[in-house]
């Protein structure tokens, strides 16, 4: 069963830099493949994932958040379309967040920041361990991305909807 591997924070702003290529070669013996330069991972031939959570914390320079999901709950998800009602805009970004793990509680849904005055981000639901959502292409939407941690309650990182559609491309040629 294929593993996801998101890493939180990484190759933002000139921190924690790191090649996604190079982890990607280094990772060969799990059939690694680098999806962008977020640090976004497909790991075909995983182990359990406590030995490959262990395996990435040793070959990073960094100490970061390692969200870890099955492949079959990506495909599952861009199966299921959250965005159908929503039309694509050049001007809004769709996107997903993962979390860490399943939040004990989260807050109602639809939320649009901020509560006053022209919408930036607009969490539309969630679904298990991912938040879905928009943001307008604008710097100040960006910081309200961050609040989605304290919305939920776990640590999350988000990635565009199109790296999440590469993603199950990638499995879609194996079983996911």
């Amino acid at each position: 069963m294929a593993l996801v591997v998101f890493l939180r924070g990484a190759n933002v702003g000139g921190h924690r830099t790191f090649r996604p290529s190079v982890l990607a070669q280094q990772l060969k013996h799990l059939d690694a493949v680098n999806i962008g330069a977020a640090g976004t991972f497909v790991i075909r031939r995983p182990g359990t994932r406590a030995q490959l959570r262990s395996e990435l914390a040793r070959r990073l320079a960094f100490d970061t958040d390692i969200m870890i999901c099955q492949g079959r709950e990506i495909v599952r998800l861009v199966s299921e379309c959250p965005f159908a009602d929503e039309p694509a805009r050049p001007d809004v970004v769709q996107f997903v967040s993962v979390l860490s793990k399943s939040p004990r509680s989260a807050p109602a849904m639809p939320i649009s920041l901020p509560a006053s005055g022209a919408c930036l981000l607009k969490i539309l639901g969630r679904d298990g361990r991912f938040v879905f959502g928009l943001y307008r292409r604008q710097m100040k939407a960006i910081g309200y991305l961050g609040t989605i941690d304290q919305l939920v309650g776990v640590p999350a990182t988000t990635r565009n909807w199109n790296t999440i559609t590469a993603i199950a491309k990638v499995l879609g040629a194996r079983r996911a």
